[in-house]
């Protein structure tokens, strides 16, 4: 007995590569069960008939379910067009190959070239064609005016309107899709940024630039531990932005007169307050303090904004606590203060950004 009793199965690689290896092979069969019987010609296309358990037999390795799957993938991609229900090994299938047979081929005399009519109308076959893409009839029907005023105009006469027809309908479905993907709710991004339409209505308001941009980290980190969905982030970003700003404000204006930091300095509770609406326990800040004021009392400057100063401090501090890479663990350390767990030294931390003005 030969180890090889059957006809072997042939595909084409740039055929696989286009469509898939599995696709292919399915194609294949498909062209050599038609190469061998006759087909029907409906409105250009070769139409023929097989039973389903004639295509299970042809290719046993693949079930019912996996020759449905691969035949509706062929539908979808364009190649194949399936006139029955699904391939089933009880009842008869129809399909044709999307590809017009020459006119000179066809039994029966193709009409000629023709300019578009203004009562031009799609076939039967023609929506039923677009029905297997899932593209509703009334879809369909809603494309026909533009599509007969732009070829009206153009004058250009064609074989086959209905062609010419099924790209553009397939055009518009699928913009129709992206558009609503494009829709749906979304996690913020790690990279998200607010648009620049939004940093203009926040900074018409008069809130400063770098307030703007310091917002952003807090933001993403925030909605992200939240795990919300949605498609709104933009305006949600100035909803926040102008709550933070209206509570900075309030508190820089407690800080009227210039002074050094004391020793038994204090943030005003507001400030707590204000970085509780970005996300920063006052069990995080209240431990930074001591730090700060020493820092400040070495330096010996002379500000009227320690309140806001800390405020910048704490929110930079809570970006890196989140954000540091292992490379950033290897330099945390701070000159000159020993143990501190600071990822960059705090004159560069609290650099001034003009934040007041």
């Amino acid at each position: 007995m030969s180890l090889i009793p059957e006809k072997p199965l042939l595909f084409f690689p740039h055929v696989a590569v286009a469509l898939g290896l599995h696709e292919a092979i399915l194609l294949q069969s498909l062209k050599e069960v038609a190469a061998h019987r006759p087909g029907e010609e409906r409105n250009g296309f070769v139409w023929h008939e097989v039973t389903g358990a004639e295509v299970l037999e042809l290719l046993p390795f693949w079930s019912e379910a996996d020759l449905r799957t691969l035949a509706g993938k062929l539908r979808d991609q364009g190649v194949l067009l399936i006139g029955s229900g699904p391939l089933s090994a009880s009842s008869r299938w129809r399909f044709a190959f999307n590809e017009r047979r020459p006119a000179a081929a066809r039994a029966a005399p193709a009409p000629g070239v023709q300019p578009m009519r203004p009562d031009w109308q799609p076939e039967r076959d023609l929506l039923a064609q677009l029905a297997q893409y899932g593209i509703p009839a009334a879809f369909a029907l809603d494309q026909v005016p533009e599509f007969v005023t732009y070829w009206s105009e153009r004058g250009e006469p064609r074989h086959s309107w209905g062609a010419k027809f099924l790209k553009q309908v397939l055009r518009c479905w699928r913009e129709q899709e992206a558009r609503q993907a494009r829709g749906e709710q979304q996690p913020i991004a790690s990279d998200w940024q607010p648009s620049a339409d939004a940093v203009e209505i926040l900074a018409r308001s008069g809130i400063n630039r770098h307030f703007i941009a310091d917002a952003v980290p807090e933001f993403i980190l925030y909605w992200r531990d939240r795990g919300t969905l949605s498609n709104t982030w933009n305006s949600q970003f100035v909803q926040h932005v102008r709550r933070q700003w209206a509570r900075y404000t309030a508190t820089l204006t407690k800080d009227t007169n210039p002074r050094p930091i004391a020793s038994d300095w204090r943030p005003d509770p507001e400030v707590y307050d204000v970085l509780t609406l970005a996300g920063i326990s006052r069990a995080f800040a209240e431990p930074l303090v001591a730090e700060f004021v020493l820092y400040w009392q070495e330096n010996g400057a002379v500000l009227n904004t320690w309140n806001t100063k800390f405020l910048q401090f704490i929110k930079r501090q809570w970006a890196y606590s989140n954000q540091e890479t292992d490379t950033q663990h290897e330099n945390r350390r701070t000159p000159g203060h020993k143990g501190s767990t600071r990822s960059r030294d705090l004159l560069e931390e609290l650099g001034d950004r003009s934040w007041a003005g």
